[in-house]
């Protein structure tokens, strides 16, 4: 499969009154994660465009067990399920360690439009960027 696997570290302040990482974190780990896919590593490949403008346009977050803070990078695990001319998905996993077999914690999708911000609108993905997403596709190698 096209995974690309990133780690991202919660911080102390992320935990809630319940002692896990609420809501809102997540969804910024998910955030950083995917802007080391989108930006850096896209501007890796020579595509740097995409820092220019890409939004979230839908979030989707299933939580499958409490993610507790404890100083371990959580490894975010991210394909892209669906590529179309102006929007693709991307499918999140999230594990609670870098270890092996560390438990998922998480599942989320964001469906991704690029965006002009000049002009105030979507915009059609470029062929660079969607030759380096379809990399990223299940069943791609991300190269």
């Amino acid at each position: 499969m096209g995974v690309f696997v990133t780690g991202v570290r919660p911080r102390w302040s992320d935990m809630d009154a319940y002692g896990h990482v609420n809501h809102a974190n997540t969804v910024t780990l998910l955030e950083e994660a995917r802007i080391d896919l989108l930006f850096t590593e896209a501007a890796r490949h020579g595509v740097p465009d995409m820092a220019n403008g890409v939004v979230v346009a839908r979030l989707v977050v299933d939580y499958l067990a409490p993610l507790v803070f404890t100083g371990d990078e959580v490894v975010v695990e991210m394909s892209v399920r669906e590529l179309k001319s102006a929007s693709f998905t991307l499918d999140y996993t999230v594990r609670n360690g870098r270890r092996e077999g560390s438990p998922v914690v998480a599942t989320a999708e964001t469906l991704m439009v690029p965006y002009n911000l000049t002009a105030g609108r979507p915009r059609r993905l470029l062929e660079a960027e969607r030759d380096f997403l379809a990399g990223w596709r299940a069943g791609g190698n991300g190269a």
